[in-house]
């Protein structure tokens, strides 16, 4: 009787668990929107970004161009924030779907090399990108916005 009503408990929490998170993005075949956030030491904001739209936002556009992204838009907020909510930037990448968001890219690393022949520079500016780089999250958005009817 106790194995019966632990086996219950367990079913009946194991579903509230599962309830707890964000629904699924749309089908296999609809865009994935991923937003990426960056937070950048106190002083060192325009070196990021130029750091980021040099070595970064170049190799987003070449992405873009094979089909992979839809789109890219960079943003900055207006206001200040307190420093436990603050970030800096937020680059907002639709994605053609969820797999290509979520995989790796077999081509990255040979558009790297085409943008950026000198390795060397490349390799020692995105380590000081993110040596300045105080927290970086992802968060996938779901559209929930209920159809019209």
């Amino acid at each position: 009787m106790r194995n019966i009503l632990l086996t219950l408990l367990l079913s009946v929490v194991a579903q509230a668990l599962l309830a707890q998170g964000a629904p699924p993005q749309g089908g296999a075949d609809q865009p994935y929107i991923m937003e990426y956030y960056y937070k950048v030491q106190w002083g060192h904001q325009q070196e990021f970004l130029q750091l980021f739209l040099k070595n970064h936002y170049p190799l987003l556009q070449k992405v873009a161009e094979s089909g992979r992204i839809l789109s890219v838009k960079i943003e900055t907020p207006a206001n200040h924030m307190t420093e436990d909510a603050r970030w800096d930037y937020r680059v907002t990448i639709r994605y053609k779907n969820s797999a290509l968001a979520t995989t790796a890219n077999p081509d990255e690393d040979r558009l790297i090399k085409q943008l950026w022949p000198d390795q060397a520079t490349y390799q020692r500016e995105e380590q000081r990108r993110f040596e300045i780089l105080l927290a970086h999250w992802d968060l996938p958005l779901t559209d929930i916005t209920p159809a019209k009817p």
